[in-house]
C-alpha cells in the first residue's frame, strides 16, 4: 500500500517536477524575458536580454540555442530572435504565472522581497496551487473592504509578530 502523501526535500520536489517538465527554471525566466520584450517590439536580441535579466551574452546564447532546439524560438546567429507559435504560448503562460503570484504577494502585504520572493517561487508552484492563488487575487479584487480589514489586522499584528518571530 502506497502512503497518501510523502514528504521530500525541496530539490526532491524539483526533481518530481523535472521528470514531466522540458524547461529548466533558468530557461523559463529567458522565455519570460523574450516574451515580455517581443510583446513591445516583436524580436529580440542577446545583447538586449543579457542587459535585462543581469547576465552575460555567454549566457544567453547557451540557453537561446537550447531555446531553438526545443522549436520556442527563431533565431540565426548575430540575428533578431523571435518567439514561435508555442514560445508566445508558453511564454504568454511564464508571464500570466509571474504575475499572479507577485500579485498575490503584494495582497498580503509583501514589498521589500516580492520580486525575489515571485522569482523562487514560480518555478515550483503547482498548476491547482497557481489557479487558487488567482481565484484569491481575484476574490481579494472584488472585496475591496475585505483587502482593507486585512491591512488593518496586518498592521496591528505586525508589532506582536516580531515576539514570536525575531529573525
Amino acid at each position: 500500500m502506497k502512503k497518501q502523501r510523502e514528504f521530500r526535500t525541496v530539490r526532491g520536489y524539483q526533481m518530481l517536477n523535472m521528470e514531466n517538465k522540458s524547461l529548466t527554471s533558468s530557461m523559463e525566466d529567458y522565455l519570460e524575458m523574450i516574451y515580455r520584450i517581443c510583446v513591445r517590439q516583436g524580436y529580440t536580441r542577446i545583447s538586449q536580454l543579457a542587459d535585462k535579466l543581469n547576465v552575460r551574452p555567454s549566457s544567453v546564447t547557451k540557453i537561446v540555442q537550447k531555446l531553438r532546439k526545443l522549436e520556442l524560438i527563431d533565431y540565426e546567429k548575430y540575428g533578431t530572435i523571435r518567439l514561435t507559435k508555442e514560445g508566445k504560448l508558453i511564454g504568454s503562460f511564464l508571464l500570466k504565472r509571474h504575475e499572479i503570484i507577485d500579485k498575490f504577494l503584494k495582497n498580503i502585504g509583501v514589498e521589500e522581497t516580492r520580486l525575489k520572493d515571485t522569482e523562487m517561487i514560480e518555478h515550483d508552484v503547482s498548476i491547482n496551487t497557481l489557479k487558487n492563488i488567482h481565484f484569491f487575487n481575484e476574490f481579494i479584487s472584488s472585496n475591496k473592504d475585505i483587502k482593507e480589514r486585512y491591512d488593518i489586522f496586518r498592521a496591528e499584528f505586525d508589532n506582536e509578530i516580531d515576539l514570536i518571530y525575531p529573525i
